[in-house]
Formats: C-alpha cells, structure tokens, sequence
C-alpha cells in the first residue's frame, strides 16, 4: 500500500475489484455500466486504501478499458466501484478549435476541481461543446462548463495534485470528477441538443463547432 493511504481495506471491496479482475483477464477491458446503475449516481467514497495492493492493477484495467472503449476518461463508477478514482488521457490535436492540447495519461485519486481566473484577472469563462459518454452510449449533447479549472486531489502514489488546466483537458477533468459526485453529463446539458453519434458525425462532422447543430435543432448555446 502507498504510504499516502494507510486507511484499512475494505474486505469486501476488495472481493468485488478482485472479481472484476479476474473477469476481465490479463490484459482484459472491465465492463462500463450504462445510465440506469445506482452507482452512477451515489457519491463514490474517498480513497484511504481501501483495495491496498489492488490499486494498482485496478486502474491498470480501467486504463485499459478507457483506451478499448475507445474514450479519454473513465471513473471508477463506470466500471461499478464506488470509489473516487478515475483515470484521463487525451493525445489532442492542433487543429481543434477547442483548445484541445494533450492531457498525458494520468490516475486522478479523490479529485476535485473550482473555477480558475483567468491570467488576465478575468473571472472564469464557460464554454460550451458537445459532450458523450462512455455509460450513455451512443448520444452526445451541448454541455456548458468551466474553460479553466483548479484540479486538487493526488495521484495513485498519494502524491497532492494541485494545478490548473484550461480547454478539452479542463472539460475532460470536469466530467470524469462529476462522475465521482454522482452526476452524468446529461444533468449539465441543453436538452434540445441531443443527437445520436451518428448523425454528430454524418451531419456535423463531429461538431467541434456547435453553431451549426444549435442553428438546425433550435437552441441556444449558452
């Protein structure tokens, strides 16, 4: 166990990750819960070293599931455990209006996040884009969110975490942290933007630009 979590293990827990584990297999993907599972919406407990030496090849097998789904986050409640872990990546693209910079993989542990000034002295901006999600399949929809953040919390060594992210990496923190508080991207999003991934891609290419969808399906973007 990492010297930063020296709270006891959770017996049964830790039966339930080991389960999951042995499931999945070596070198095997976990299976993401859907909409619908209580887990998604109860708050996830903070981590003090629950799973003890699990932790470890447990957010290997989330890594692995968030890299086969494919997306570029998962929380642990996606993968039906109840605790505040959650695991980020995103190679990024130079050419994506929306501030889309590389997010390097990282284990978030007990993450939380506030709005950020901005460098100006500005006061936090939101910005609104389309949002999926890897537990309602195949749907996205506009969500408004905080353009920079403050992300507190530690690694998986128990390491602190304190520092502020800006564009896709800070919508992507924001999202993976909501899924720890009990919350989907669905509770955050114009309603009247909800489109299939498909036609996402077929009509819009993707809607990195989010006026033309809010032009054709009649809504404001916030």
């Amino acid at each position: 166990m990492s010297a930063g979590f020296t709270g006891p293990v959770d017996v049964t827990l830790r039966a339930h990750v080991e389960g999951l584990l042995t499931t999945a297999g070596p070198g095997g993907a976990l299976p993401i819960v859907q909409a619908g599972e209580p887990v998604l919406r109860q708050r996830a407990a903070t981590y003090t070293g629950q799973l003890g030496d699990l932790l470890v090849p447990f957010v290997e097998a989330m890594r692995r599931t968030m890299y086969a789904a494919p997306g570029v986050g998962l929380a642990a409640p996606q993968v039906g455990v109840g605790l505040a872990l959650a695991v980020v990546e995103d190679r990024g693209s130079e050419q994506d209006p929306r501030e889309r910079t590389p997010l390097p993989f990282r284990v978030l542990v007990n993450p939380d996040y506030a709005p950020a000034d901005e460098p100006d002295g500005g006061a936090a901006q939101r910005v609104s884009f389309f949002e999926g999600c890897l537990s309602i399949d195949g749907w996205h929809a506009l969500v408004p969110r905080l353009r920079r953040v403050r992300l507190t919390g530690q690694d998986e060594t128990g390491a602190p975490i304190d520092e502020t992210l800006v564009g896709w990496p800070a919508r992507i923190i924001q999202h993976e942290t909501d899924h720890l508080r009990g919350e989907l991207y669905i509770d955050h999003a114009v309603p009247r933007s909800f489109a299939s991934n498909a036609n996402l891609v077929r009509l819009w290419g993707g809607a990195a630009d989010p006026a033309p969808v809010a032009e054709a399906l009649g809504f404001e973007i916030p």
